[in-house]
C-alpha cells in the first residue's frame, strides 16, 4: 500500500458546541453524537445516554435498550431512508440469536476525505479515500486512492472505444510507427493494454513529491460501512441545533451481490 497519513480529525471540535442553559440544552448536548468513535459505542450499545461506558455487563451491549439507541442514529430530519427498510436493518443487528456488531478495527469501513489542497497555484479539491489498517499493535489510516477532477478529465478511461492501433508486424519495421503514439498525446491511451487503468494515487503522489500540491484544509469527511452483513449505510455529519444531531446514518440499502467488493475495487483502483 503506498502512503499511509495520520487521519484529519473526526470533526470531534468543528462547530459541536452548545451553550447548556438549562436541561433542554443539556439533554440536546448529552443526544449529539459528537464523535465517529462515540457513534461505534452508541451503535453497539456501549455508554448511556450521558456518554458515561457501560461497567455493568448486563447493561453492555443488551439489545433491549439498544433499539432505542440505533432509531436515534439515523438522520431523522433530512434523509429519506424508508422506514420499513430501517426497522428491517434495526432488526437484523438486535437479532438476539444473532446480534451483530460494529468494530473500529473489523475492516470494511472507510473514510472519504474531501480537501482543499493548491495545486499549481490555484485552489482545488481532491478526496481522499482511506481505510483504517493493522500496524504492529496498533492501527492507522492508509490512503487507498483519491479522485481529482483534472486527473480524470486527462485520462480517457473508456477501454472500449480505442481507434488507434499499431499494426502487428511493426516490429518488422523497428518498431518504426510507434511516432504514431506519441505525436498525439490526447490518444495515447488507445495504445495501452485491454483492461487499463491509470493509477492515479501514484499520480497524486508523485505530483505531491514535484511540489505540486500543497494541503490546506479538510472540507467534509464521509464515511462507507460495510461490517454489517448484507448491508451498507453512511455516515455523514449533522451541524445542527436540536436532538438528531451529529453522526448519522444519512444512507441505508441492502447490498446485492458483490457491490461491496465493486466498491472496494473503485476506490482501491484495482
Amino acid at each position: 500500500m503506498l502512503g499511509a497519513i495520520a487521519f484529519l480529525g473526526l470533526q470531534a471540535a468543528n462547530g459541536q458546541h452548545l451553550k447548556l442553559q438549562g436541561n433542554e440544552d443539556e439533554s440536546m448536548f448529552y443526544a449529539q453524537t459528537k464523535q465517529v468513535n462515540q457513534f461505534f459505542r452508541r451503535f453497539n450499545n456501549e455508554e448511556d445516554l450521558k456518554g458515561e461506558r457501560y461497567n455493568n455487563k448486563p447493561y453492555r451491549r443488551n439489545d433491549k435498550t439498544r433499539v432505542k439507541y440505533l432509531e436515534r442514529l439515523f438522520d431523522n430530519e433530512t434523509s429519506t431512508i424508508d422506514d420499513q427498510l430501517k426497522q428491517e436493518f434495526i432488526d437484523q443487528v438486535t437479532n438476539k440469536s444473532h446480534p451483530e456488531y460494529l468494530e473500529f478495527k473489523g475492516g470494511d469501513w472507510y473514510a472519504e476525505v474531501s480537501a482543499n489542497f493548491l495545486y499549481k497555484g490555484r485552489e482545488e479539491p481532491v478526496v481522499l479515500y482511506m481505510q483504517i489498517q493493522k500496524e504492529n499493535l496498533g492501527s492507522k489510516w492508509d490512503i487507498l486512492n483519491v479522485y481529482f477532477q483534472p486527473y480524470r478529465e486527462m485520462f480517457n478511461t473508456d477501454t472500449t472505444r480505442k481507434e488507434n492501433f499499431l499494426h502487428p508486424l511493426s516490429h518488422e519495421i523497428d518498431f518504426m510507427n510507434l511516432h504514431k503514439v506519441f505525436d498525439d498525446p490526447s490518444t495515447v491511451e488507445d495504445y495501452t493494454y485491454k483492461g487499463y487503468s491509470p493509477d492515479y494515487l501514484t499520480l497524486f503522489l508523485f505530483e505531491v513529491k514535484k511540489g505540486f500540491f500543497t494541503f490546506e484544509t479538510v472540507i467534509n469527511e464521509t464515511f462507507h460501512f460495510y461490517q454489517i452483513d448484507g448491508w451498507y449505510f453512511k455516515l455523514s455529519y449533522f451541524n445542527r441545533k436540536g436532538y438528531n444531531t451529529g453522526w448519522l446514518i444519512s444512507d441505508l440499502h441492502k447490498t446485492t451481490g458483490n457491490e461491496k467488493e465493486q466498491f472496494i475495487n473503485l476506490i482501491s483502483n484495482e
